[in-house]
């Protein structure tokens, strides 16, 4: 029983040989199968090594940013303005404006009590008109002693009268005179004390000195009105107005740069608030002195076309100019780096880049400024282009962008 277990053994020859040709079979087909999908993405530019490339931004760009001398930053600020306050101390009974309204020179912007000027006012054309019938009973009399002198001075002549008689007619003549040339000197005086009860009375208006637009409203009806604001509560001022056709740019301009300033010369104003907006401008005057604080010279730039949108204290940067823009080129254009195009059988293309491969672009492109050249169309102004492109660049190359 023993040597009969002893004796059972398992042929395993068969399962040896067929074990040696699967392992052998199978990796000849993996490696064909690894070395074919290989060739293919290889062949595509899937698997080919990532590229390193430079980029750039599609750049919306003003044409007179490539003949830009110097910049500087300032604010718009009115060259005529005034605080409109008044000469007399009163209260203020009435308001006639409000921040924005639009005043013609002369217009009434605030009137103050004025009771006491009105009344001193009839009481100077009263003392005029009494003036008058003063001057009017001298004349009379006047007329009276002449006929009086007259008649006397004839009677003489005839030996009727005496000639205290005559001396007296003569007396009351030159006096009717005299008071004539007083009652003439008292309508002047009063002529004057009417004109300037008049004045008084013109003082209790407040009046627009030039056109211009109310920018702050500085007192209320009720407030008191004083020349000068020292007492409590008072208001020097009632409004601030400013002539909006007197707007400037004033920049600070670097000590060492202002020597490429000069006067007339052609800009460009942007203001924060409209930033797509491009401004024509023109030097206007450069101050005659140095902030030594700030290093600086202070340098007026003026509008040449007005523009109800542009307001005073508004932030302005300002684009001193080569030379004077062209009408086409104050509008903004998508331009990219000279370097980003290539030109191949009269077809100009680009490579952008999209999900981290190369995608090749064909675009039409226009006028050239300086290193940027203009986009017509091709592509849209989001896009990230590779701006040191080659000839192993494909489509679907993978790209690593070269840090800066």
């Amino acid at each position: 029983m023993t040597d009969d277990l002893t004796k059972l053994r398992i042929d395993k020859s068969k399962f040896q040989v067929r074990r040696r040709k699967k392992i052998q079979g199978i990796p000849l087909f993996i490696i064909a199968g690894i070395v074919i999908v290989g060739g293919i993405l290889y062949g595509t530019g899937i698997i080919k090594p990532a590229v390193q490339v430079r980029v750039s931004n599609v750049s919306t760009i003003f044409p007179s940013q490539t003949f830009t001398l110097l910049n500087a930053s300032g604010y718009v600020v009115a060259q005529r303005k005034s605080a409109v306050a008044s000469k007399i101390t009163s209260w203020l009974v009435s308001l006639s404006v409000e921040e924005g309204s639009r005043v013609k020179k002369g217009d009434i912007i605030a009137c103050l009590e004025n009771n006491d000027a009105e009344a001193a006012l009839k009481r100077a054309k009263a003392d005029l008109n009494a003036a008058r019938y003063r001057l009017r009973q001298a004349e009379a009399e006047l007329t009276e002693a002449k006929l009086s002198y007259d008649r006397t001075t004839e009677l003489l002549q005839k030996g009727v009268v005496s000639p205290s008689e005559y001396d007296i007619a003569e007396a009351k003549y030159k006096l009717s005179i005299a008071k004539v040339e007083e009652g003439k000197a008292a309508i002047r005086a009063s002529k004057a004390a009417v004109n300037e009860a008049r004045v008084n009375l013109d003082y209790t208006f407040l009046r627009a000195p030039f056109d211009a637009v109310v920018l702050t409203k500085n007192a209320d009806v009720g407030d008191i009105v004083t020349p000068v604001g020292a007492a409590v509560n008072a208001r020097a001022s009632v409004v601030s107005i400013a002539d909006l056709d007197s707007l400037q740019a004033e920049v600070d301009v670097s000590e060492s740069n202002i020597g490429q300033v000069r006067v007339g010369q052609p800009c460009e104003i942007q203001l924060d608030a409209l930033p797509n907006e491009r401004f024509l401008g023109k030097v206007h005057m450069i101050v005659p002195t140095a902030d030594r604080t700030k290093a600086s010279v202070l340098v007026k730039v003026a509008f040449v076309d007005k523009d109800d949108r542009v307001m005073p204290e508004m932030s302005a940067k300002v684009a001193f100019l080569t030379r004077q823009t062209t009408d086409d080129e104050r509008k903004p254009i998508k331009a990219v780096p000279v370097t980003a195009v290539r030109t191949i059988g009269g077809k100009n293309s680009i490579y952008a880049i999209k999900n981290n491969r190369l995608e090749e672009k064909t675009v039409s492109t226009g006028r050239r400024y300086d290193s940027m050249v203009e986009i017509v169309s091709g592509i849209e102004g989001d896009e990230k282009i590779v701006t040191n492109w080659n000839k192993k660049m494909k489509s679907g190359r993978k790209v690593k962008i070269a840090e800066e």
